[in-house]
Parts: structure tokens; sequence; C-alpha cells
């Protein structure tokens, strides 16, 4: 099964299956920090409900996922919510990074091959506009010990080395390396080893 249909195939039930409310981090950290007014893209965001949660706060958001079934569930949660959403099928070993287009951009829990990460980190940077925000949380290789969500392969997983590496274009506000608790649907659930990321543009 190709990675387009796997995730086509996981989203493809009634069941919102990473939930319908948002990332503790994002929330925890966007309620003590406000960002009104503020152009925000989330990225690999699946069924909707980072974005979603974003939208109801009054911010512009937009949000990209390959899988076009999860691109209608978020708009079905987005409706659910009175909340506009724009959403756009993107496949980001593909995507076409627009210049100083956000000033925040969000990714909870997106995993990719090591040259899509590579691309995807590059691209943030082109995105977001001096001063921005980019904000994330996903798993690291010690989360392999623990079962509990994400992928089995070492290789989608994250190190702090790799955020140190942003270094030149971000001034790391959070680099945290936590285990933490998560429940998010049915697929991330249990005690979590994360890594905790918030950067801004120089």
């Amino acid at each position: 099964m190709d990675h387009l249909s796997k995730w086509n195939e996981r989203y493809n039930t009634d069941e919102y299956v990473y939930g319908t409310e948002p990332n503790q981090f994002l929330l925890d950290f966007i309620t003590t920090h406000r960002l009104e007014g503020k152009h925000v893209l989330a990225i690999a965001e699946g069924e909707g409900r980072n974005a979603v949660w974003l939208a109801t706060l009054g911010l512009d958001v937009e949000m990209w996922d390959a899988s076009k079934v999860g691109l209608e569930k978020a708009k079905r949660l987005a409706a659910s919510r009175n909340v506009s959403l724009q959403t756009k099928q993107i496949d980001l070993n593909e995507a076409d990074w627009s210049q100083d287009a956000y000033d925040v951009v969000v990714c909870i829990f997106g995993h990719f091959p090591p040259h899509v990460r590579e691309k995807v980190f590059a691209g943030i940077r082109q995105m977001l506009r001096p001063g921005g925000l980019f904000i994330t949380e996903v798993y690291s290789t010690t989360q392999l010990a623990y079962g509990t969500g994400g992928p089995k392969d070492a290789s989608l997983l994250y190190t702090e080395e790799m955020f140190h590496q942003l270094e030149d274009d971000f001034i790391p506000l959070v680099l945290n390396e936590n285990v933490v608790w998560r429940e998010e649907g049915t697929l991330h659930h249990g005690e979590s080893a994360v890594i905790q990321y918030i950067g801004q543009k120089r």
C-alpha cells in the first residue's frame, strides 16, 4: 500500500482517529500567547483537529494534508464548530513553498522520511515571515519503547539535534524532550516520548 492510500484508509471512518480536540502542547502555548489576526498554516494536519481549533480563536487558518479523506473530515469538523477553514490537498514532498506568507506554521506529529523532512524544514523557513513562529510536537526516537502512537520506523522520528540545526534561521523559544501523557483519539494514547519545539524566525 502506498503512503497516500494508507492515510486515506486510516481516515475512512466516521471516527476521528486522532480525536477532535487540539494537541495539548499547542493548546497550552496558544492560550498563554495571544495570536490575534495571525495567518496560520497547519501542515500534515490530517483530520483537522488543530486547524479547526485555531480557527475558533478567530485566526486565519489554512491546512494542508495529502489525504482528501482527511481534508473532507476537517471541513465537516469546521462546519460543526461554525468556523471557516482553507484546505489544500498537498503532498509535502512536492509542495510549492511560498515566501514570507505566514505568521505561524504548526506541525503536530508530522513524521516524514528524512529527505522529505529536510524539504519541510526548508519550506517552513521560507514561508514564515520574520518574527514568525514554528510550533511542533513530534515523537522522539525513544517513542519506540512506548508504543503508544507514531511510526514504528526510527528514521521517521526526531532528535533534539534536528532542531538545533535550525538555529541559523530560528531562535529556539522552546526545545524540550519530554515524556507526556497523550489521549488523542484511539491512535495516540498513553505515555509518549516527544520533542516540543517553538522557534521564532530571525
